[in-house]
């Protein structure tokens, strides 16, 4: 959750790094949140807006990055999924 205390608040809000992951949140729901102000109003279509380019970069995040990390993890500890060697 975002909710993080007041001095991690200040800190953050300096431009301070993200320690952790409920410090990461708050740094994202910020960054919404002031885009969400300067969009002029509150509407479907902006939080829509918001929550498509929130899923955009998740899915680049999974595809660039823990998509090779799970690979090399796999080669080398061995594949998991039988049946990814057995139905073809």
């Amino acid at each position: 959750m975002p909710y993080v205390d007041k001095e991690a608040r200040v800190r953050l809000d300096g431009g301070a790094a993200p320690q952790n992951a409920g410090e990461l949140n708050y740094v994202i729901t910020r960054c919404v949140d002031e885009y969400l102000i300067q969009k002029g109003s509150l509407r479907y279509a902006n939080i829509n807006e918001v929550i498509g380019v929130l899923e955009c970069a998740k899915l680049e995040l999974y595809r660039r990055i823990a998509v090779p990390y799970e690979d090399g993890k796999k080669e080398a500890s061995g594949d998991v999924y039988k049946v990814a060697t057995e139905i073809e």
